[in-house]
């Protein structure tokens, strides 16, 4: 199934690219590729929840082109993940947990409580009578 975005961006929506791939370091976040063009590696910003109007930091990651289809692709915010995030997602992912859970978004709280926040990631395991069952 193909992910579209879910608005139109904004009117400064260069500007702030532009400022996601400096503090990239111009650099995708994912795989490291600096932005090459000529070697086939152009550094593009995604939205992880594909809405162009959420610029909050958490919400937009400096992709090479190769890694962005991937993560378009493969990566749902609101479906919750089997498996622990990538080093790479953390502070994302946490940031999106604070705000689902009603904690600060800034960066500083995220990267401060990353643990706490990515708990809320985790599956929850239920310990009953016959055994643990997991519960999403």
């Amino acid at each position: 199934m193909q992910r579209k975005s879910k608005s139109v961006y904004p009117d400064n929506w260069p500007e702030i690219a532009h400022l996601v791939k400096e503090e990239a370091g111009w650099k995708c976040i994912r795989c490291g590729q600096d932005h090459d063009i000529s070697a086939g590696y152009m550094l593009t910003v995604h939205h992880l929840d594909l809405d162009p109007q959420n610029n909050e930091w958490w919400n937009l990651v400096a992709l090479c082109q190769r890694c962005h289809l991937s993560i378009q692709a493969r990566v749902v915010m609101e479906r919750p993940f089997m498996f622990d995030h990538s080093k790479w997602f953390q502070p994302y992912v946490a940031g999106y947990y604070a705000k689902q859970n009603g904690y600060p978004t800034d960066k500083e709280f995220v990267m401060a409580n990353l643990e706490m926040l990515l708990n809320f990631g985790k599956p929850q395991i239920e310990v009953s009578a016959g055994g643990p069952s997991t519960s999403a």
